[in-house]
């Protein structure tokens, strides 16, 4: 359904399909790492039931956001994607999209997040700014540190205290925890995505977490990802989560466990998939959330 949807976008305007890329909507693994984080959010803090306003809200907002964030990263890159085999038919890199209409739909999508967030609170409100902050600087940082992802981590997470506060007026200490988790989680993933174009990156001085770690990638992500499990299980206790939600996290763990070995060759192709199979670790822990409170 979804992709008959993008087809018929794409006949409607004949150069819809060079948008629906430049927003990575026929890719949709990143709405996935950036919507279960979110959900875990929203769930904890409506207990198990989320307005259905705010649900709508936060769904969209993760998807303008998510668009938002890979339309400025291909505008930062557009000198770089083209030396990459990856990225080299980027509807930027290519000249299908030129830089002045990927910037007008960097501000359209903004706006559009930004319309959702003035239908919840004034304490979301401001704090979408911090969101929208993160978004726009994180795809220049690879030009001057060697710890993009961390700044990424930082953007994927900034929607879980605002569905706190947009559910309860309230940002509780023990939110931070589930932020945590997610920075942790999110630099993990990102390095696996990173180590796929490590080679390329070397020849064009583009910095990542994966030339930082050099031969101890797998170990530091593996160590990254034991951390967020640890971040959650003691958010858990903070907020009372029982056994489907220690079973979600099992089951993440098993995930994890499955990239540490499938990446154990340093194939550029098995650390993508690798990178592709978080979606699953995160969709588990959602899913112990939802059945630990609709089964109380």
């Amino acid at each position: 359904m979804y992709t008959t949807l993008l087809q018929s976008l794409n006949r409607v305007h004949p150069r819809a399909w060079d948008f629906i890329q430049l927003m990575r909507l026929d890719k949709p693994i990143g709405i996935y790492l950036l919507l279960w984080p979110t959900l875990w959010a929203l769930w904890i803090a409506a207990q198990g039931l989320p307005s259905w306003p705010n649900l709508a809200i936060f769904v969209a907002g993760v998807i303008f956001m998510r668009a938002a964030g890979c339309v400025i990263n291909d505008y930062a890159d557009r000198d770089f994607d083209g030396h990459v085999s990856r990225t080299r038919a980027r509807p930027l890199a290519s000249g299908r999209v030129s830089p002045r209409e990927a910037l007008l739909a960097f501000a359209l999508l903004c706006a559009a997040s930004f319309g959702l967030v003035l239908l919840t609170n004034a304490t979301t409100i401001w704090l979408s700014f911090g969101g929208l902050v993160l978004a726009a600087c994180y795809p220049f940082m690879k030009r001057y540190t060697f710890y993009p992802q961390v700044v990424l981590g930082a953007a994927f997470s900034w929607g879980m205290p605002m569905a706190f506060t947009a559910e309860t007026g309230d940002l509780p200490a023990e939110a931070w925890l589930l932020y945590i988790a997610n920075l942790l989680w999110t630099v993990a993933y990102d390095t696996y995505y990173a180590m796929t174009d490590r080679e390329d990156d070397l020849k064009i001085g583009v910095k990542s977490t994966a030339i930082l770690f050099g031969d101890a990638d797998r170990i530091i992500v593996a160590t990254l990802q034991a951390l967020a499990l640890l971040c959650l299980l003691l958010a858990g206790g903070r907020f009372e989560l029982g056994l489907y939600f220690h079973l979600g996290l099992l089951a993440a763990a098993g995930c994890f466990a499955w990239e540490f070995h499938a990446t154990r060759t340093r194939d550029p192709q098995a650390c993508f998939k690798a990178f592709l199979h978080n979606h699953w670790a995160g969709l588990a822990i959602f899913l112990g959330i939802v059945l630990d409170y609709a089964l109380r």
